[in-house]
């Protein structure tokens, strides 16, 4: 059966037609778009379905980038408003399964196959069959989700974990921490662990070095900071990676996590950085449960469009017995 899969970010709308066939899901007609140029989900639906040029399935899986537990679902980096129980006639379907975009990946991570991780530190096992395995990924904003794995297949539980408070690790962080106070109420671990995230580490690099910040934007900054040729932007992206460590690893503890995948837009953009920065010694620094840390892999998922098969993955297993 074909369906029509979206995943709905705070900066993007993808859209594909996923068919599952002999138990695989392949994805086609992917098409991606920036949700700023559309002022609402419908606007970006006819867009696909003139992509595709015939009628679409009249089944659809849609992850988006906020809690998916009511029926007005607001998002958190974006100003899109979906109404659930509205989408069937909106959207001309019979069938819609509305997922939370983390969940949406969980549902990836646990129906990928091996060689679809790249692995970044600790044991090189594979993940764990029976067991928790935390999803932790940087884009728009900082998504956590948590899969558990048992006998009777698994379960994905969505989560907000993105939002817990930034708990810096040493006093440069305890200064990065300070200088967010000054614009924010409160400093959540997406503050800092985000596409804008890295604008708010170097802003507050350049007041401590009392230096001036010389890129002003989210896109320029990161090509700057990948391409190494800005020492306040490389320092910027080295905090990033080492904060990352520690968020992940505090995530970990918090969920009795078996292993950790790293997902999320940014995860396999700065994959080559995270293998060479302090990111597995920031992940491992748990005091008295190093050694446990120690021995926990952890992944980055290398599948290009995690939430497209997500989704799809997703409205499988809640047909899996039709």
């Amino acid at each position: 059966m074909d369906i029509v899969t979206a995943d709905l970010g705070g900066t993007h709308a993808r859209f594909a037609i996923a068919t599952r066939q002999d138990g695989h899901i392949e994805l086609s007609s992917e098409l991606v778009l920036k949700t700023a140029q559309y002022a609402s989900l419908q606007s970006a639906w006819e867009v696909f379905a003139a992509h595709i040029g015939r009628p679409l399935p009249r089944h659809a899986s849609i992850a988006v980038a906020c809690p998916a537990n009511s029926d007005v679902l607001k998002f958190t980096n974006s100003p899109w408003v979906i109404r659930v129980s509205a989408l069937k006639q909106q959207l001309g379907l019979d069938e819609v399964l509305v997922i939370n975009d983390f969940a949406a990946v969980g549902h990836a991570v646990a129906n990928l196959r091996d060689d679809q991780f790249r692995h970044l530190c600790g044991p090189g096992a594979s993940l764990p069959v029976d067991g928790v395995i935390s999803v932790v990924g940087p884009g728009t904003g900082l998504g956590v989700s948590q899969i558990v794995r048992h006998r009777h297949g698994y379960e994905v539980i969505s989560t907000e974990g993105g939002h817990t408070s930034f708990a810096p690790f040493d006093r440069l962080e305890d200064q990065i921490l300070s200088h967010l106070r000054q614009r924010y109420l409160r400093v959540s671990a997406e503050r800092i662990l985000s596409g804008p995230g890295l604008a708010n580490i170097y802003a507050a690099l350049a007041a401590i070095e009392q230096r001036p910040a010389h890129v002003t934007d989210d896109k320029s900054l990161w090509e700057t900071a990948l391409r190494g040729d800005d020492t306040l932007a490389s320092a910027a992206l080295d905090r990033f990676c080492l904060c990352l460590g520690v968020c992940a690893g505090d995530i970990a503890l918090a969920q009795g996590a078996n292993a950790v995948v790293i997902a999320g837009g940014l995860g396999l953009r700065i994959a080559d950085v995270l293998a060479s920065s302090g990111f597995a010694q920031r992940f491992v620094a748990k005091g008295r449960f190093e050694s446990l840390m120690a021995a926990m892999p952890v992944k980055i998922i290398t599948h290009k469009q995690p939430g497209l098969f997500g989704a799809a993955a997703a409205f499988a297993w809640a047909h899996r017995a039709s």
